[in-house]
């Protein structure tokens, strides 16, 4: 298949949630904490993870449904399970109806606690890797105020389950506050992310952080030589110029009937892939609004011929003599990143325009 893709599309990702509490000095998440102890690598642990990565599928085309929908022409990039993930590790400290729609919110309805944190646990253990050909860093970080004296209870579990480090700050000094928390995002995501938190409001004691920093070679690299400026056409009647890759193939490639699309799926070394959906013309509101689980957030997405942010390599592959079929992604269209072991989004998008 000869294949052409238009992206403009390294990873870096963070989520800050900013939490305000009044009565600095007193002990906060005082509900108790019922998990004492997580079970080891087993079927049970399995079962649970692909459980929430399920319930985090639907929570993440929920999303994707909204934010496309709210905004047509932008473009769209999260991380559902970064979201979700992070939520998730302030159940641990909810409790009655905050609980309740935190848990309804993000799908995790019905499930046990002790089996919604053994799942996240389960996600961080398989998902942080770094080796030659990826990597992959996934972790939470409460920077909490040195006045506030939270249960350690919470925090043990806090850093035992979800791998999260607590850093003290002095939040009576923002400035300083917001230069520290900024310095650690950009630290953690390779320097993609710079400048994530514009102010903090006065009377914040902690600050959530959950980040995901993505770097993997293609299975088989696009020719840079091969890369040329192409049309990407916006609407109908609007293009822009984009740097579009071209590479000749064997692909899982598949059309649709019921959502009017065609998918492609590209995978990266190791267990990850990139499943691109693009729709027929006309019909990028169907595929939305119709995509199931069967088929402040900031990002930086570029893609090159070697895959997210280059390596050096390069793959062989045996084509058939018979004409290639020609597959060009040249209009707006769907993105799934995400790794094969589990039915679950680690990045969802709607690219609208390269360029945007």
């Amino acid at each position: 298949m000869n294949l052409t893709l238009g992206l403009s599309l390294g990873l870096g990702l963070f989520l800050a949630g900013l939490l305000t509490t009044e009565g600095q000095r007193k002990p906060i998440f005082s509900s108790p904490i019922l998990m004492t102890k997580v079970y080891p690598r087993g079927w049970k642990e399995e079962m649970n993870a692909q459980n929430v990565a399920k319930r985090n599928m639907e929570f993440g085309l929920k999303m994707l449904r909204k934010l496309a929908a709210n905004s047509p022409r932008k473009n769209v990039f999260f991380s559902p399970l970064s979201i979700s993930s992070a939520f998730s590790l302030l159940c641990l400290g909810a409790q009655d109806s905050t609980l309740a729609e935190i848990k309804e919110g993000f799908n995790f309805k019905g499930m046990p606690d002790r089996d919604l944190h053994q799942a996240f646990h389960r996600f961080l253990y398989q998902l942080n890797q770094e080796k030659e050909d990826i990597k992959l860093l996934f972790g939470n970080t409460m920077f909490m105020d040195r006045k506030l004296e939270p249960q350690q209870k919470f925090l043990r579990v806090a850093r035992n389950i979800y791998n999260a480090d607590i850093l003290p700050v002095n939040f009576h000094d923002l400035e300083d506050t917001q230069k520290q928390i900024n310095e650690y995002i950009s630290q953690k995501t390779h320097g993609r992310i710079d400048n994530l938190v514009k102010n903090i409001d006065p009377g914040t004691v902690m600050l959530l952080t959950n980040y995901v920093y993505f770097r993997a070679r293609w299975e088989h690299e696009f020719d840079p030589k091969q890369t040329k400026e192409e049309d990407f056409f916006v609407s109908r009647t609007q293009a822009v110029k984009v740097p579009m890759m071209f590479r000749a193939g064997l692909y899982d490639m598949g059309y649709d009937k019921q959502l009017f699309c065609t998918i492609l799926e590209i995978p990266y070394q190791g267990n990850f892939t990139a499943t691109f959906l693009l729709p027929d013309k006309g019909k990028m509101r169907h595929l939305q609004e119709n995509l199931r689980a069967d088929a402040v957030h900031k990002a930086e997405l570029k893609m090159d011929e070697k895959g997210t942010e280059g390596a050096a390599g390069s793959g062989v592959e045996t084509l058939p003599m018979e004409k290639p079929e020609n597959f060009t992604i040249n209009r707006p269209y769907l993105m799934v990143l995400y790794e094969t072991r589990m039915p679950s989004p680690l990045f969802l998008a709607k690219i609208s325009n390269p360029k945007g």
